[in-house]
């Protein structure tokens, strides 16, 4: 098992930048791969971006060149850097572990793109 606790959202303008950050309650060393997804309103959860623990990423075409996922063993931390947003990008953001098939997920974080 483990507990996330996602924080760094927040309301940005077009164009700026956020970080959010993805905290374990354990070592996230051994957990085989970590995430973030993104769900807006009346829409699905979509996946945004993935990183394994050996340091494979995955991104979604639609923010490709744009963000970009980290995991920090010694921080058990996970982030996901986000430059260059568009109102698009507005949603609740959501960390996600898979562990032993399971998927955990934390709590979410707004994060609002708006002029």
């Amino acid at each position: 098992q483990v507990q996330l606790v996602e924080s760094g959202g927040g309301l940005v303008q077009p164009g700026g930048s956020l970080r959010l950050s993805c905290a374990a309650s354990r070592s996230i060393f051994s957990i085989y791969r970590m995430g973030w997804y993104r769900q807006a309103p009346g829409k699905e959860r979509e996946l945004v971006a993935a990183i394994t623990s050996g340091g494979t990423t995955t991104y979604a075409d639609s923010v490709k060149g744009r963000f970009t996922v980290s995991r920090d063993s010694a921080k058990n931390t996970v982030y996901l850097q986000m430059n260059s947003l568009k109102p698009e990008d507005t949603a609740v953001y959501y960390c996600d572990a898979l562990i032993d098939g399971i998927y955990y997920w934390g709590q979410g974080t707004q994060v609002t793109v708006s002029s």
